[in-house]
């Protein structure tokens, strides 16, 4: 055992180990996988391989059946790993929890991430009481458990990861979730808008690790400058607020409050044990302190593409729409007041100065602005010189997908180049104005529609743009981000 005299704590004739940090909680440099198999591919064996293609320094797969998995020598058991064990994830019937966290303390672990569920959420008394056992011996020897009933962690500047295929480097966003499949998908979902995460946790059934310190935690972590929770219900709700009101007071927080129906909270019931006894409670506590409020997963990305990617938040929510054409327009028109944005039409003296740089015959210049020109680079860069000089006009939408010349698929935009082309007009355009530009793509419904929208929105997260798919979404996402930033300057 690595553990330092300075580790342990004494009371009475009891020793105890000193509960580790979540620093060192988020900072392993050895890993065992419990429960591991040659002859399947289920969480336990997606994490080995997700730690070998991360390169992660030390994996241990842990397996008295076999000798070797996945080209890794296996061992019996915790105590014959020869080197030191930092982190554990545990794929094994939970009738085996306490002795394996009898090894996890003989072994100086710091923490313990359950996959396995069928503890305090199953609905069985005893299987209550088992958890809390697991509790007990988790405080004697001074680890953390991280669950049960959850994928755990993913943290990106630790190599440690739960599937393959996420992007490693980190980003400022911190993502706490009691629903594991919350936790796995985000990262991927997210990836292609730009979005990085600096550690993501799922922690379940929240038998030690719960939303109140990750809270605490992500509030003081200098790598997190954005936190965003899934929750279904708190044990606690007093040191829920404390610990919301805190973190609110220096990041943006954002949180979506999973089981609001009756047949919701059956679900979150049976889901991770986790009951809140008022919604309405809960989003008074939730706007008290300013977090943000979403109402799914998609939207808290939209959310998270706002504060990460604008260069300023507006205070005020009048837009200006370019390139959709007519039809499109209207209706984006009708979205964007549903939502509480604001599509005012442009002054005569606007008008007069966009008709001096764009062609007149076949436009529509009192916003939207569309002309026969609008995806050219020329025109793009006349447009938005005026508009991001007009005193009535807060933020910029730019529209793709829409028009018969930014339609997906028709081969104008196969490669990078017209949409580099593109990107440098709108950049030459906005010049040194802070204003919210933001580009509105449609989701394409072919392939290779769909090939030409990947290609136009990597171009424009390159280069820092904040992407949204739908316009009803972008609206909704920039009235919940001026709301909270016009309440914080308040």
């Amino acid at each position: 055992m690595r553990c330092t005299a300075k580790q342990f704590r004494f009371s009475g004739d009891t020793m105890e180990r000193q509960q580790v940090s979540m620093d060192e909680m988020f900072a392993p440099r050895s890993v065992a996988v419990v429960g591991v198999s040659n002859f399947k591919l289920a969480f336990a064996e997606l994490v080995v391989l997700a730690l070998q293609q991360a390169e992660f320094p030390t994996i241990y797969p842990v397996n008295p059946n076999y000798d070797e998995v996945m080209g890794l020598k296996c061992y019996a058991g915790l105590s014959d790993i020869p080197g030191p064990v930092d982190h554990v994830v545990v794929n094994i019937r939970a009738d085996l929890a306490l002795q394996l966290l009898d090894d996890c303390a003989a072994k100086g672990v710091r923490s313990v991430h359950f996959f396995t569920a069928g503890f305090g959420e199953s609905g069985i008394k005893e299987n209550a009481e088992l958890e809390q056992e697991m509790l007990k011996k988790a405080q004697a020897g001074g680890f953390r458990i991280i669950g049960p009933n959850c994928i755990g962690l993913f943290v990106p500047g630790a190599r440690l990861v739960n599937d393959i295929g996420i992007p490693l480097d980190p980003g400022p966003i911190a993502f706490l979730s009691q629903s594991g499949g919350h936790a796995y998908n985000l990262p991927s979902f997210s990836a292609n808008r730009g979005l990085r995460y600096s550690k993501v946790v799922s922690y379940g059934n929240a038998l030690d690790v719960n939303e109140n310190e990750l809270l605490d935690y992500f509030a003081r972590d200098d790598e997190t400058k954005i936190i965003a929770a899934y929750i279904e219900g708190v044990q606690d709700g007093k040191q829920f607020a404390a610990s919301l009101e805190k973190a609110a007071a220096v990041k943006p927080v954002i949180i979506c409050k999973g089981g609001r129906t009756e047949a919701g909270i059956r679900a979150a019931h049976g889901h991770t044990a986790s009951m809140t006894s008022s919604v309405d409670v809960f989003d008074a506590v939730c706007r008290q302190h300013n977090a943000i409020l979403v109402d799914g997963i998609e939207e808290m990305i939209d959310v998270f593409v706002a504060l990460r990617f604008l260069k300023t938040i507006p205070t005020a929510n009048r837009v200006a729409l370019v390139g959709a054409g007519g039809g499109p327009s209207v209706l984006a028109g009708d979205e964007m007041e549903r939502e509480g944005l604001d599509m005012p039409p442009f002054t005569a003296d606007l008008q007069d100065q966009l008709k001096q740089v764009l062609p007149v015959v076949g436009s529509i210049m009192s916003n939207p602005l569309d002309t026969t020109n609008m995806a050219t680079p020329e025109a793009i860069t006349a447009g938005l010189e005026v508009l991001s000089g007009a005193a009535d006009i807060d933020m910029i939408v730019y529209h793709l997908g829409f028009h018969p010349i930014s339609k997906w698929g028709m081969g104008f935009f196969s490669t990078k180049e017209p949409i580099q082309k593109m990107v440098a007009a709108m950049k030459a355009g906005m010049g040194t104005s802070q204003k919210a530009l933001m580009i509105a793509m449609r989701v394409p419904q072919t392939l290779e529609g769909m090939q030409e929208f990947l290609i136009a929105q990597e171009v424009f997260v390159e280069n820092g743009f904040p992407v949204f798919h739908h316009m009803g979404d972008l609206a909704r996402a920039m009235r919940r981000v001026i709301t909270w930033s016009n309440n914080k300057k308040s």
